[in-house]
């Protein structure tokens, strides 16, 4: 495989993972206008240093050639004191996300590839995740799983068990957090593993 091809592959990998630190910025953002959002921070891959690793991608994979690791989506912890407006917290996403493509930023990230995961303060207890449907419930199967609509877009999935360190990176990538303000931007984050 040419060079020029992993080079192009690598650079692409990096501008998805700036895209979605700057969809996480802007979401954000949009979240801070609700009293009952406590703090929000970049978790999975996006907060992360990115690694390299052979990839899923067939040429890639049967080469055996490593690449920057593949962000596939943004995940969201935010901490959230009442859930009463997640119908409003999810329209808020969504209209911000589409304010930022359609402006200056044209931003290319859509609202079903931020994953909102809900956290209760204090606790520190995942409550669920922000729907993406635009009813509750909508009547999809996903939608079928017991306690999925409970609390109207509360997002529930079966046999989802958290990892124990589902909030690690919350330690370095806690973007905002009520009483606080903004504390940094996405942006800032470490972007890849030094060789």
């Amino acid at each position: 495989m040419r060079r020029s091809k992993i080079e192009e592959q690598n650079r692409y990998l990096l501008a998805q993972q700036h895209q979605f630190r700057v969809a996480a910025d802007v979401v954000a953002d949009a979240f801070t206008v609700f009293p009952e959002v406590q703090a929000v921070a970049v978790i999975g891959s996006v907060a992360k240093r990115l690694w390299k690793e052979v990839p899923r991608f067939h040429e890639f994979r049967r080469a055996g050639i490593e690449v920057w690791h593949e962000c596939k989506d943004l995940d969201l912890a935010v901490w959230i004191s009442s859930q009463d407006r997640l119908g409003d917290l999810r329209r808020a996403r969504d209209r911000a996300l589409r304010d930022a493509f359609q402006g200056v930023q044209g931003l290319q990230v859509a609202n079903h590839q931020v994953e909102v995961f809900l956290i209760e303060p204090g606790t520190e207890r995942y409550l669920g995740r922000l729907c993406n449907f635009n009813t509750c419930p909508k009547g999809k199967p996903d939608c079928h799983v017991p306690g999925c609509g409970a609390i109207p877009f509360n997002k529930r999935f079966e046999a989802f068990v958290p990892h124990a360190d589902l909030l690690a990176a919350a330690s370095y990538s806690t973007l905002y957090r009520r009483g606080e303000g903004r504390l940094r931007s996405a942006l800032d984050l470490p972007a890849v593993e030094e060789a």
